[in-house]
């Protein structure tokens, strides 16, 4: 990874899972950060995030700033040379005013890229966009015809997803208008089920996935294929997406893996139970997902992806980023170990962490 030369970058939500790998990254290559939080009061996220790079060249800067109002922004973008929009809702269940996600997403990305344009300076953007902007998981495709980054789903569906879908589309519509000195560079990543290592706060709605197969809650797995990434080469798909000359003006799938729940389950059983854990592995009937789904709203939403299966060209990470990710093994049990030595799941009479230094 080349030398940040001291050049500062943003980065919005900067507490988030994928965005505190991002900060990471960045302190280690070299480059100023600041970053966003909604409330420097709120020592549980503010903390963590310093500690993250004791060694990095500069201390990691943090400002106020909110996606949903206007205050905070021109601050946030002065003497940046690039942002890494990463900030954005992620519900795992359906709202009822499906707005209350929308909105923000939308308004809060073109927020972000009008700051950009009042405050000047900026090359290049980078924003966190996902795969649920590529497709809505109800068409199926086999690996000799994946999703490619020319797909686009059709606004129908969840929420969240139609969020991800149009702030994408903002972004574009906004930057393409843009001439003269105003005008920067755009570079999207479309992550799939980000899996990985916690390094800062809670762990996330995808990472509970595999917290869930660990401590057996709920005790059954859906018959379900699932798309998934490693956070780490997430996050270094926007670094290197950052400067990479090629990767503006080009969207970048990360989704090296798909495998069905039950195959999942199995690297977990086969690396934790010598160490006290009996991770689920009976597959939940179909009928008894949309019997729970009538009565859950998380279950409802994962019973509709029980029957398709995926695949995602991973041509652009692989060619033109090139990133070799984490194999699906390490990217699964280090998720779990993560979890583990962090508290998020019990430490049971038995584990012991291999990996540990």
């Amino acid at each position: 990874m080349a030398s940040g030369n001291g050049e500062k970058v943003l980065v919005t939500g900067a507490s988030g899972y994928i965005a505190s790998h991002i900060v990471q990254q960045l302190l280690e290559a070299g480059y100023k950060v600041r970053g966003t939080v909604r409330s420097l009061s709120n020592a549980s996220k503010v903390e963590p995030l310093r500690k993250l790079c004791p060694n990095a060249s500069s201390d990691l800067e943090l400002i106020e700033a909110d996606l949903t109002k206007d205050e905070g922004w021109k601050e946030a973008v002065a003497g940046c040379v690039y942002v890494m929009h990463t900030a954005s809702p992620f519900p795992f269940a359906n709202p009822k005013d499906e707005n209350k996600i929308i909105k923000p997403a939308v308004e809060g990305t073109t927020r972000v890229l009008q700051a950009c344009v009042d405050q000047g300076g900026v090359k290049r953007v980078v924003l966190t966009s996902s795969v649920v902007a590529v497709t809505d998981f109800e068409e199926s495709r086999s690996p000799d015809n994946p999703f490619t980054e020319e797909d686009w789903r059709k606004e129908r569906g969840d929420a969240y997803g139609k969020s991800k879908l149009l702030a994408e589309r903002a972004a574009w519509d906004f930057v393409n208008k843009l001439s003269g000195e105003s005008k920067f560079e755009l570079a999207v990543i479309n992550p799939s089920v980000v899996f990985g290592p916690v390094v800062c706060g809670s762990p996330g709605t995808s990472v509970n996935i595999l917290k869930g197969i660990l401590t057996r809650e709920p005790g059954i797995i859906p018959r379900m294929h699932v798309p998934f990434c490693d956070v780490r080469d997430v996050a270094k798909a926007h670094v290197v997406a950052m400067t990479m000359p090629e990767a503006a003006g080009n969207r970048h799938i990360v989704a090296p893996y798909c495998m069905m729940m039950r195959d999942i389950s199995q690297i977990l059983v086969d690396e934790f139970s010598d160490k006290g854990y009996k991770p689920v592995t009976t597959v939940a009937p179909n009928f008894l997902l949309r019997l729970m789904g009538i009565f859950n709203s998380e279950v409802k939403t994962m019973s509709k992806l029980v029957g398709h299966t995926y695949a995602y060209s991973d041509k652009r990470l692989r060619q033109v980023l090139g990133i070799t990710p984490y194999s699906a093994k390490d990217t699964v049990n280090d998720t779990a170990y993560s979890c583990i030595e962090r508290g998020f799941v019990p430490k049971k009479e038995g584990y012991y962490n291999p990996k540990a230094k």
